[in-house]
């Protein structure tokens, strides 16, 4: 049951279950997904019954998700990329359950193959004080040691739909922004000086992208298997649509990830699909970029703030004059 929705030239957001609306589209209709599932035993979104995140056991909660994983290999045009955005899961004895191994292990069941694991870098003290993790305390480090872990990464799992490519998505002129704190390390300081003085030449490059300096640093940054300067902070506003038996620590995927997915692995006014919308971080990023989104969310607070946010998209970077149409 769809309670609200809201359908633009750009967009189309839906207040339901993603389960309802993902058997009403069109095989191969989806060029990209990009979406955190709900974890199960981490946080709990909401109190519906439908909620993924609300199931008794990992057993009953990987069943669950094991009904939408083979809609979403339904509705992947071959070829095409599906992202999961993830992390390890505490148990209740606080011991890890290695949940990426899961959700590759239920893609490949379904012809949704496993090509990359981007591990995405926390800093720890942050971590710490968002999440009041014991493991991260100093004072064990005096009293026993052997109770201090690291700060867990979250991770991106890459899943390549079964067949060809029928539409390769292609850079003309290369990569010409970047999505982070800043591609230079010191030795590109070395090499190239100043940073603002590099883009100002290099970011209209209009030519041979062989010879792009700026877009091959830029995918020497992406390239990394760790990434490393991911703004924690680059999110959508999401603190007013809270409710009382919300995890106060719920926190929407930065941008930055959203926004390199996007740009590698979509072409202009291609569909860009989340069925776990939050707050529409994962439309607002493909619309201001020049695709199109489509999402879904079942709480009803969220997908109010989604409305907000995505009035925004299309000024968040001036230049952004493509007209799109959203058919289905």
């Amino acid at each position: 049951m769809i309670k609200e929705q809201v359908i633009t030239d750009k967009y189309a957001i839906y207040n339901a279950d993603c389960m309802d609306v993902i058997q009403t589209l069109p095989d191969a209709s989806i060029d990209l997904s990009i979406y955190s599932p709900p974890f199960a035993g981490l946080y709990n979104y909401s109190s519906s019954e439908k909620d993924f995140s609300n199931c008794e056991s990992k057993e009953q909660f990987l069943e669950q998700y094991e009904f939408l994983v083979r809609q979403m290999a339904r509705v992947t045009k071959a070829g095409r990329i599906n992202a999961v955005h993830c992390t390890d899961v505490f148990d209740n004895r606080c011991y890890l359950w290695d949940f990426p191994h899961e959700i590759i292990r239920i893609h490949e069941k379904y012809g949704l193959h496993y090509r990359n694991r981007i591990t995405i870098w926390k800093e720890p003290l942050k971590v710490r004080m968002r999440t009041m993790v014991q493991s991260l305390m100093h004072k064990f480090i005096v009293e026993d040691s052997t109770r201090c872990f690291t700060a867990m990464p979250d991770y991106v799992l890459i899943f390549t739909k079964t067949g060809d490519n029928l539409i390769p998505v292609t850079h003309k002129n290369g990569f010409s922004e970047y999505f982070g704190e800043t591609p230079f390390l010191p030795a590109h300081i070395e090499t190239y000086g100043n940073y603002e003085d590099f883009k100002k030449k290099w970011q209209n490059y209009d030519g041979d992208p062989s010879g792009n300096k700026m877009s091959h640093l830029i995918w020497q940054r992406y390239a990394s298997s760790v990434w490393d300067d991911i703004r924690i902070d680059n999110v959508l506003p999401f603190k007013d649509s809270k409710e009382e038996d919300d995890e106060k620590h719920v926190h929407p995927l930065q941008l930055d990830v959203i926004d390199r997915l996007v740009e590698l692995y979509s072409n202009k006014n291609e569909l860009v699909f989340t069925p776990f919308m939050g707050v529409g971080s994962e439309v607002y990023s493909p619309v201001s970029l020049d695709r199109k989104g489509l999402g879904v969310e079942l709480k009803d607070s969220y997908f109010k703030q989604a409305i907000l946010n995505l009035k925004e998209a299309e000024t968040r970077f001036k230049n952004n004059n493509t007209q799109l149409e959203l058919t289905f």
